[in-house]
């Protein structure tokens, strides 16, 4: 197995509940479910043609423990096949099918900084280090020590209100109510090894690595991924409002490689203590940016984040893939000083925690990649067919 394909599972996976989606040739072309046991890909459509399903499942463990299907292969050869520049069959897809996409956005304390530097911008990075200078000597402190909601927290809003600093920012990132919006819709991420996509009018942008929970209808985490929440800083700098042309273009959202599902060796707990690694590598250039976030710095529970999500107050009766958020947003220079990061077509990003192994894409334009047409209709079509 070569380092890459090593690198791409979780460091026990023997160990791990793995579950996700594979696109297959004929006869059964199409999304196919499956499992990974003992290092071999089973396609376990038969048995359970929904991840949605999957994940409502009281007995989702034992099920997946011990499900038959047929043999796929080797699961690096799946992981092979996904990476070539034109996938061969079987490969990944994103491991959610019907499920809505959410995001928890201004979850880390450095990430709300450079939120507000955007908004402050007005999606120009030349900017961006001057503002930067400006507010932390304006805040002071440590935002990260600051509880959401709390009273040293609204004590801040008064304080920056008055000295006119306050931003809409803030307010979601210390504030009692967290930033929750629609990343993607159903079926239209991309997976493992796949291009994702920047819009086209786009000139300053990052990736944005996070742990994706996946949620049942019931509002309980059964799992979890990587997840890419592809970011254009310039657009949503521009104004808030423009957060859906940010956020939701084609191959916009990549997740995976599989979902890895909850129980005694993988809990809440191990998102948590996470460390997630970032390496961006370029195509056009010598840049390589590697750089760690931990978990552990997240201002709110995943658990609030999911409660904030969905509840008495907001049903998802397909269930939910909710990204926690992120603390990176790069800053290192790129293309010049004082003009930070933003990406080239072709850069190389890897994802990766040791629980869950890593989530490679590379990037491209929006209107270049393959257009999303494998929507819900064409999904039911095919599940009809199969039976």
């Amino acid at each position: 197995m070569s380092h890459t394909m090593t690198f791409a599972l979780p460091e026990d996976a023997d160990q791990a509940l793995l579950v996700g989606r594979v696109w297959r040739d004929a006869p059964h072309q199409g999304p196919a479910l499956v499992g990974v046991r003992r290092g071999r890909v089973l396609d376990i459509t038969a048995t359970c043609a929904c991840m949605a399903d999957l994940l409502d499942r009281d007995d989702a463990v034992a099920f997946v423990a011990s499900v038959e299907g047929e043999d796929l292969g080797p699961v690096e050869a799946l992981l092979e096949n996904s990476l070539r520049d034109t996938p061969e069959a079987p490969y990944l897809l994103a491991p959610c099918d019907v499920q809505a996409i959410k995001a928890c956005g201004v979850t880390f304390a450095v990430s709300l900084m450079e939120r507000v530097i955007e908004e402050q911008a007005g999606g120009d990075p030349a900017r961006a280090g001057e503002l930067r200078a400006e507010l932390q000597a304006l805040i002071g402190g440590d935002l990260s020590r600051i509880v959401p909601g709390s009273e040293e927290a609204m004590a801040l809003k008064v304080e920056l209100q008055a000295r006119g600093a306050w931003s809409q920012y803030m307010e979601v990132g210390i504030g009692p109510d967290a930033e929750v919006f629609t990343k993607a819709q159903p079926l239209s991420a991309v997976g493992f090894g796949r291009g994702v996509g920047l819009h086209p009018a786009s000139q300053w942008n990052n990736p944005e690595p996070e742990i994706v929970l996946a949620v049942d209808a019931a509002g309980q985490a059964r799992g979890a991924t990587l997840g890419n929440d592809v970011n254009l800083r310039d657009v949503e700098g521009r104004s808030a409002l423009l957060l859906g042309k940010a956020k939701d273009n084609n191959a916009s959202c990549a997740l995976g490689p599989f979902i890895r599902l909850f129980d005694d060796r993988f809990t809440l707990d191990t998102v948590r203590q996470a460390r997630v690694s970032l390496r961006i590598e370029g195509a056009d250039d010598d840049f390589v940016l590697e750089d760690v976030s931990d978990m552990a710095e997240i201002s709110r529970d995943p658990l609030e984040l999911v409660g904030q999500t969905l509840g008495a107050h907001h049903q998802y009766p397909d269930g939910v893939m909710l990204f926690l958020g992120t603390m990176f947003s790069p800053i290192q220079d790129r293309d010049g000083e004082g003009q930070g990061f933003t990406h080239h077509l072709g850069d190389s990003v890897t994802i990766a925690t040791p629980a869950l192994g890593a989530l490679v894409n590379r990037v491209d334009r929006s209107d270049r990649l393959p257009p999303w047409t494998f929507g819900i209709r064409q999904w039911q079509a095919f599940q009809a067919r199969r039976g």
